[in-house]
């Protein structure tokens, strides 16, 4: 397997909900395994009350309300650069809580700086940015897991 076929299969694993895959071949061995599992279990639990409560909710008239504002946000983010989580991972905003964060809303970023953490089976790893503007959003709070390809960052380019 080349690194674009592990890529891919990490994207399908994320998005599959598996809790785990193995593939072996003659001289390959990859394990991929996600901490989806508890998440999975734990909702299918609550979900028969979710779908009753669910219901109400929606026939209220302030969920059609909430979304009407959400259209001309996407309409403005389309003007803007998004930086994306190379990996699957946990992101921090720094290189430890007694340390200032790396970027900002509205700081300048440059191509090279360094804009996050990811930490991934114990390594951290700086993710640096590919383009030079202005952080307009911040997509993941802070201590959060982040999947292969989610978008971390909204940067207007300068």
């Amino acid at each position: 397997m080349d690194i674009k076929q592990i890529q891919e299969l990490i994207k399908f694993v994320s998005r599959s909900g598996v809790n785990e895959v193995a593939i072996e071949q003659e001289n390959f061995k990859i394990t991929i395994k996600t901490n989806q599992a508890p998440t999975v279990v734990h909702a299918t639990v609550p979900q028969a009350p979710l779908v009753q409560a669910a219901a109400p909710v929606a026939t209220a008239p302030t969920a059609p309300n909430a979304a009407t504002p959400a259209v001309p946000v996407a309409e403005d983010t389309s003007k803007y650069i998004t930086i994306k989580s190379p990996m699957i991972g946990t992101f921090y905003r720094s290189a430890s809580p007694e340390k200032p964060m790396f970027v900002n809303v509205g700081d300048e970023i440059s191509t090279g700086k360094v804009v996050c953490i990811i930490e991934a089976m114990k390594l951290f790893n700086e993710i640096e940015s590919e383009v030079s503007g202005r952080i307009v959003k911040i997509l993941v709070d802070n201590a959060s897991p982040v999947e292969y390809d989610q978008p971390l960052f909204l940067v207007e380019p300068i």
